[in-house]
Order: C-alpha cells, then sequence, then structure tokens
C-alpha cells in the first residue's frame, strides 16, 4: 500500500544548490519545449502528484485534469485511481502528460493503452522516464528505459509520429549519478567516516562544484549516447474512416 499526502515536486524550478540540479536543468527545459509545442485542449495529467508543470500550459489550454495513484501533499489530486484503469471516456482528452510515472507502474504497457484510449484522436501524448537512475520509491520502481525501448512500446500501443529527446548527455548522467552516490555516502552512514565527508562536502561547496561543472562539461562535449531520461512525444493517428 502506497503512502498517503507525501511530499512532491511542486515547482519545475531548481537553482544551482539543489541535489538534482542537473538532471531538473535538462528535463524541465525539454517537458516545457515540448509543452510548448504540442499542448492543446482538455488536458489529462497521469501521475499528476503536485502539478508542478501546471505554468507550463498557460495560455495553451481548456482544462487541466489530475489523476494518481495516492492523494499529493498539498492535495492537488483530482482522480484518485491507478494509472491502468482511469475511469474517464474514451476519446475525451487533447494532450495526455505523464512524467517520471511509467518506471513506477508494473504494468507499463496498460498505462500507454489507457492514454491511447482517453486521447482523440490526432491527439498527443507527452511523457517522461529515466533510463538511468537508482532505485526510489521502493518497492514500487520496475523500469528504466532506452530510446529504442520507447519506440517499441508505443509503437505496438497504436502512436505514430514519435518524437524521442534525451535529456542532457552522458555527462549529466555521470554528474548526477556521482553527486547522487555521494550525498548517499555523507547522508546515508553516521559512521566517523560519513560525518567527516558530510562537513567536506559543506566545507568545499562540493554540490555547487559538481553541479557547474558537469553542466558545462555537458555542453561542451555533447554525447547523447547515455542520458539520464527521455521526453517523449508520440500522436495518437487520426480515424482512419474519416470520423
Amino acid at each position: 500500500m502506497r503512502e498517503e499526502n507525501l511530499e512532491r515536486l511542486s515547482s519545475p524550478k531548481a537553482s544551482v544548490n539543489h541535489p538534482y540540479y542537473i538532471e531538473y536543468k535538462f528535463l524541465f527545459k525539454d517537458l516545457e519545449d515540448a509543452i510548448k509545442k504540442y499542448a492543446t485542449g482538455n488536458v489529462l495529467d497521469i501521475g499528476c502528484g503536485n502539478k508542478p508543470y501546471l505554468t507550463f500550459f498557460d495560455g495553451k489550454i481548456n482544462s487541466y485534469t489530475g489523476c494518481d495513484i495516492i492523494q499529493s501533499d498539498r492535495q492537488l489530486v483530482d482522480i484518485i485511481c491507478p494509472a491502468t484503469d482511469i475511469p474517464l471516456p474514451d476519446n475525451t482528452k487533447d494532450t495526455v502528460f505523464t512524467t517520471q510515472v511509467i518506471e513506477h507502474v508494473a504494468d507499463h504497457r496498460k498505462l500507454l493503452a489507457e492514454a491511447f484510449r482517453i486521447l482523440k484522436p490526432g491527439g498527443y501524448l507527452i511523457l517522461s522516464g529515466p533510463m538511468a537512475w537508482e532505485h526510489h520509491e521502493e518497492p514500487h520502481d520496475f523500469f528504466r528505459f532506452t530510446k529504442y525501448g520507447f519506440e517499441y512500446i508505443l509503437t505496438e500501443t497504436g502512436f505514430s509520429d514519435l518524437e524521442i529527446v534525451p535529456n542532457g548527455g552522458k555527462w549529466a548522467l555521470v554528474g548526477q549519478l556521482f553527486h547522487n552516490s555521494l550525498r548517499s555516502s555523507c547522508y546515508g552512514k553516521k559512521s566517523i567516516r560519513g560525518r567527516l565527508l558530510k562537513g567536506f562536502y559543506f566545507l568545499f561547496r562540493i554540490k555547487w562544484i559538481i553541479n557547474l561543472f558537469f553542466v558545462w562539461l555537458d555542453n561542451f562535449d555533447k554525447d547523447y549516447s547515455s542520458t539520464l531520461n527521455f521526453v517523449v512525444v508520440a500522436r495518437k493517428p487520426l480515424l482512419q474512416n474519416g470520423e
């Protein structure tokens, strides 16, 4: 059973002092770009949490409905339901939006099938999911996806016109996972060694150095053979009979 009212992301902003600055810098930009280009009409956010990306939709849409399996700490979930069984009619939403959710759904193909069912013909799915990250929200953490994995499962569901964007490259991945590992050693151990690491971490502003250096390196040496996440856009085809 998942715990109710867990703290969730509330804003698509992160300063250089944030521990997930590297991930968020690339993810937030690519999500905003996809929303500006493709989002229209009535939107369903699957796994909405605190609806942190709602401001990205300002002036572009008619309505925004969020569903999630549990209520968020800010009480912003409109429909409490599994991502695989959403109580909405077929062909009713112009845009389906779901971020960093698919890896937590054991039957992720059923999630995509629900998004496809609810979308109007010609509507767009905007989705993000990780290629590399440590275990989180355990034990509800099931999958990581490559570009080709996303291509396969979305095409099999019936989507077309896929656009798959890596959120940063190999140096963003190396920097963020290095930072995560360092923080785990600093905060996860109560030994003398752990306390020394934590003091070193704060004294020498290691967080800032890692964040700034690896973002610079990722921009200087662009290599998308590895990435932290992908932002994916896919379209539900128009009906063939012209309806």
